[in-house]
């Protein structure tokens, strides 16, 4: 007997198979059982007729629990009414009975979910969120690498900050302090005079104190650097990332956007050219709406929010005020004021999902910019070398998966987004 998957099963219709999985939800009706069965793959409507299967397999049904694991043979069936197929069972197995298992149908609140997040993940909802990360991240892979980019991994354990802030984790290092990475980046950019376009993907900290929905002190995220490229290649490259990643998902995602109740719209409408603004022009939009940012000001998130509320796609924000965003992005020529940076905010209310710049790429340039941030140059000497051997323009950006998981999936808050979430008040389980 063929051992299938639930995503297999279209191509045994009429055959005899055998599913292992776990009991998702079950009802009874008469001498017939309805068992929703999650197999990792999917979710499949098992049908068990009392005069159709052997007395063990009637034991079994008289005892189902949710969550306890099953081995299941049957004859594969088109569903009556729905396009989808379903087992009609000839034989159950139960494989271990959960007994009491704490997460029911009623409504649980966030607390209890997140000290079970253990076994929430197992939930319909978390199980579609979680196979559309696994999307994203492939998709990623999968554009950088056709685009020429090579993945080389940056520290985690770092001597310096990245961006000068103290918002950083510090730890221990053999009687000398270090700090848990904030982003790859400034050793991405050693990288691109050996292989022109590099990335990096992995786990990120930030020890800043915050609860907002969007949020989170350990999560994922994608930095590229590339040599010769411009602030204006640097967005192109964005968008075509974001509208590969979009596009793969709607491919390869339908089932679990119907789960989660997805509106597909607004992600169908994600193709270049995406919405471009500067940031003097977004300060005038976010003044009309009632906000009282200055012109110097760096977006917030409600401010973020005020505007995605009003675009049907990604925005880009750029040319922000040089004397908020890091020390490293070069000005732009035709104004100094101004750095040659983007944010891109994704609609809907969603807010930044990238952040990028062309680099200053001249030594001298570089280093004064340090000195009138009053940052310590020796800790950066190998940062400056960069500029003083074979310096090219070249420019980067860097992504938080968490925040695209959230915005792709249509959630409320960032916490489901990640399989075990680190929050300011959370380290468990």
């Amino acid at each position: 007997m063929n051992y299938v998957k639930a995503s297999e099963l279209k191509d045994f219709l009429g055959q005899e198979v055998e599913l292992k999985g776990w009991v998702a939800n079950f009802r009874s009706s008469g001498k017939i059982w309805f068992i929703e069965l999650r197999d990792g793959f999917g979710f499949v409507q098992v049908v068990i007729d009392a005069g159709k299967v052997d007395k063990e397999s009637l034991a079994i049904c008289e005892k189902l629990t949710l969550e306890s694991s099953m081995v299941v043979a049957g004859l594969v069936a088109k569903h009556p009414k729905l396009e989808q197929y379903e087992l009609h069972a000839t034989k159950l197995g139960l494989v271990n009975q959960a007994v009491d298992y704490p997460i029911g149908k009623k409504e649980h609140g966030p607390d209890f979910l997140l000290d079970n997040r253990h076994l929430w993940l197992r939930s319909s909802r978390q199980w579609a969120i979680q196979r559309v990360r696994n999307t994203i991240i492939n998709a990623t892979y999968e554009y950088l690498n056709k685009a020429g980019f090579i993945k080389m991994d940056a520290p985690i354990l770092t001597p310096t900050s990245c961006e000068g802030t103290t918002e950083l984790f510090q730890i221990d290092y053999f009687g000398e302090p270090a700090y848990l990475t904030q982003s790859g980046q400034l050793y991405l950019e050693a990288g691109i005079a050996a292989w022109a376009r590099v990335f990096d993907f992995g786990p990120v900290f930030r020890a800043e104190k915050s609860k907002t929905r969007r949020h989170l002190t350990e999560f994922w995220m994608m930095d590229a650097e590339s040599a010769w490229v411009d602030h204006e290649g640097n967005m192109k490259i964005q968008a075509e990332l974001i509208t590969y990643i979009v596009q793969k998902v709607l491919t390869d995602n339908l089932p679990e956007l119907k789960i989660l109740e997805r509106d597909l719209t607004i992600l169908e409408r994600v193709k270049p050219p995406f919405y471009r603004l500067t940031h003097a022009e977004v300060v005038q939009k976010l003044r009309e709406r009632g906000s009282d940012i200055g012109e110097l000001d760096d977006l917030g998130g409600d401010d973020e929010t005020l505007l995605t509320e009003l675009y049907d796609k990604p925005i880009f924000v750029e040319k922000y005020p040089a004397s908020v965003k890091a020390f490293y992005m070069k000005r732009d020529p035709a104004d100094e004021t101004r750095a040659l940076n983007s944010d891109l905010l994704a609609p809907e209310g969603y807010g930044e999902i990238i952040g990028g710049s062309q680099r200053e790429d001249d030594y001298h340039t570089l280093l004064q910019r340090m000195k009138e941030q009053n940052m310590p140059i020796e800790p950066f000497q190998w940062y400056l070398d960069l500029r003083k051997y074979g310096s090219v323009p070249h420019s980067g950006f860097g992504y938080g998966l968490e925040r695209i998981v959230a915005w792709i999936c249509g959630l409320k808050h960032i916490r489901e987004s990640i399989p075990f979430p680190r929050l300011i008040n959370r380290l468990r389980p």
